[in-house]
């Protein structure tokens, strides 16, 4: 749920749409809740109590809406969505525990232990992933690497067509690499700066940006916090991701298309901003690609997980960082003799990992935790069916316009962990869907609602929801040619 609060708490919907989207919202997660369970092995198995009609469950469920309603009211409230679902997943395997520990004899002593341990390591796979990465991201920053692409985009003289086309072209590229949001942010940075008064350039840029960016990141494991949990679960192998390219394209050149013919043939003024990289820029971009390197060359090599190569790229930077200090134009030394951080051409990475965004790692931990949690207590015996029997293709399409109006987080994860008998080109499919259907609402992915936030007041829900009806054209779109390429390929659906 990307900031729904956002929109629940603005004046851009009615009451009407506030009471439906809430409605959807609450049914949304009373599936999803019950579509996890321990995929325990051997005794722990034999034993596991079924809570889905007992009080423990009820109350479990209960305290995880409330939670999620909490995180739905971090705009009006201002309290951060990591705490109310970090307290949810404590409370609610605290109750697992107790019920376990007392009802379930000598023989469920250590089966709630070792559920939570699963859920855990999976979560601490993911989390030192992701901050190394946006470790990487935060360096790159504040080396002005993204500062550096703006300026030279802005100073180009471009017209409002081919800044369409090129910030549009570059999101869908970038995000593949760098994520979805940091691309977003980056290209909204030029929009505004040369679309001055021109509203209507500056809002279908800002829709054609979200739509490139999830689409970009949807063909590659980095692209994405939900491709990069599909590629560590071992459901798709690095290679395997670019078979969504093309539908990729698809589901960002349709509606992308069907915008530009509302462009004027106008041409923004020439600007002179400037930016120049620190110190070491270049030579962080190049760490991290070694670093992209080192995690795919060690998972296919070794089968390692892919969180050991990019701590090993955590030592590039760290290496890099004391290199950059120690013999590259010192600034000027503290009482002990050290560059004092701060200065032009210093470099901590400490300072780096300390701008990561925890709110989103600590959410994601309370996610992860609050849903393996609810799924162990056995709600994937009664959802499974509802969900899955009837074809994955339907519920693969439908939990991918789920994720415009909740966090495409939970989805994955919900379906990662309880892990439904699907092809290759099944779980390609999702990963599409998840990836590809928050963009048919502004609230509906972390690039729109950022977007909402830096371009305020002229990239709105109300504005992005013209259009989707062009986006979700693509969307269907990009699953056709995703199921015709596999087709033509022979590949089992």
């Amino acid at each position: 749920m990307k900031h729904l609060g956002h929109f629940l708490s603005s004046g851009i919907a009615g009451r009407g749409q506030r009471v439906l989207f809430l409605f959807l919202f609450l049914f949304d997660l009373l599936v999803l809740s019950g579509s996890l369970a321990f995929a325990a092995t051997g005794t722990a198995e034999a034993v596991r109590l079924n809570l889905t009609t007992h009080w423990v469950g009820y109350t479990s469920i209960a305290i995880f809406v409330f939670a999620y309603i909490l995180v739905m009211l971090e705009e009006v409230i201002h309290l951060r969505k990591s705490k109310p679902v970090i307290i949810a997943a404590g409370l609610i395997w605290a109750l697992v525990g107790y019920v376990y520990s007392v009802e379930g004899g000598a023989a469920h002593t250590h089966t709630t232990e070792a559920a939570f341990r699963h859920f855990f390591l999976e979560f601490a796979e993911l989390f030192l992933f992701l901050l190394v990465a946006m470790t990487y991201i935060n360096a790159m920053t504040e080396r002005g690497v993204f500062d550096a692409l703006r300026a030279w985009m802005v100073n180009k003289g471009f017209s409002y067509k081919q800044l369409f086309w090129i910030t549009g072209g570059m999101a869908f590229f970038l995000s593949p690499i760098i994520d979805n949001l940091t691309t977003a942010l980056v290209m909204c940075a030029v929009v505004l700066a040369v679309g001055g008064t021109n509203k209507n350039f500056i809002v279908v840029a800002c829709i054609n940006i979200v739509v490139a960016a999830n689409a970009g990141g949807a063909f590659s494991p980095f692209g994405d916090i939900t491709t990069l949990m599909v590629w560590v679960a071992g459901k798709i192998p690095f290679a395997g991701f670019f078979a969504l390219f093309i539908p990729s394209v698809v589901n960002y050149m349709i509606p992308a298309l069907l915008m530009y013919r509302v462009l004027g043939d106008g041409k923004p003024e020439a600007s002179k901003d400037t930016a120049v990289l620190k110190e070491g820029a270049l030579g962080i971009i190049f760490l991290f690609a070694m670093t992209i390197l080192t995690v795919v060359l060690l998972h296919n090599i070794t089968h390692l997980p892919p969180v050991l190569g990019m701590m090993t790229g955590m030592g590039y930077l760290q290496l890099y960082g004391f290199y950059l200090r120690r013999f590259r134009h010192r600034g000027p030394e503290t009482a002990s003799g050290h560059s004092a951080v701060g200065s032009p051409v210093a470099f901590d990475v400490f300072q780096k990992v300390a701008r990561a965004e925890w709110d989103t790692l600590f959410f994601f931990y309370g996610v992860v935790l609050c849903v393996g949690g609810l799924g162990f207590i056995g709600y994937l015996s009664l959802l499974s069916t509802a969900l899955y029997d009837n074809g994955a293709t339907m519920a693969n399409v439908t939990l991918g316009l789920f994720s415009a109006i909740v966090d495409n987080i939970p989805v994955m994860v919900a379906v990662l962990q309880m892990s439904p008998e699907m092809t290759n080109a099944q779980w390609l499919l999702i990963t599409l869907t998840t990836g590809v259907g928050g963009s048919m609402l502004s609230i509906g992915s972390a690039a729109g609602v950022a977007l909402m936030g830096q371009a305020r007041g002229i990239y709105t829900f109300g504005a992005h929801l013209k259009w989707t009806w062009a986006i979700a054209l693509g969307y269907f779109a990009s699953i056709a040619v995703h199921l015709a390429i596999q087709w033509l390929l022979g590949n089992p659906l």
